[in-house]
């Protein structure tokens, strides 16, 4: 399977049932796109697998540097449609993130789950993540 790209309205259109299923808050296509425009001016991108034309894997991610890990990857979004799970398009779409991060000299990929979620953590094990801390955040509104 090929690796897309994401950027037109038209391609994020394709992508917005699948990023549906991670982020249920979603519920407007063009507030979604709205959205991933917005986030692109701030380097966000989106990848993708597909088949029969339809994106079926999704990893949203952005190269970043700070203090605390220098060039990175951040990895903020990835899912895969149901009935594909366990295929390997997770690990897929990584290991594609991994050498478009190395190729723009980031030296770590980085990414945040709930800690909930244990099956997601369950496989970024696996496919040889570690776990190093924990995200807070305060809610403003």
């Amino acid at each position: 399977m090929k690796i897309e790209h994401y950027d037109t309205a038209t391609d994020l259109a394709r992508c917005f049932a699948l990023m549906r299923e991670l982020r249920s808050k979603l519920t407007n296509e063009k507030q979604f796109i709205a959205q991933v425009q917005r986030q692109q001016a701030q380097g966000y991108r989106l990848a993708g697998l597909e088949q029969d034309g339809k994106p079926i894997a999704l990893a949203g991610y952005r190269l970043l540097e700070n203090f605390i890990h220098g060039q990175f990857c951040y990895v903020d979004d990835l899912v895969t449609v149901s009935e594909a799970r366990g295929q390997g398009m997770g690990a897929t779409l990584l290991n594609h993130l991994a050498v478009i991060a190395r190729e723009y000299g980031c030296g770590q990929m980085v990414l945040d789950t709930a800690i909930s979620n244990s099956g997601a953590q369950t496989f970024y094990q696996r496919v040889g993540y570690t776990a190093l801390g924990l995200h807070f955040y305060s809610d403003l509104t």
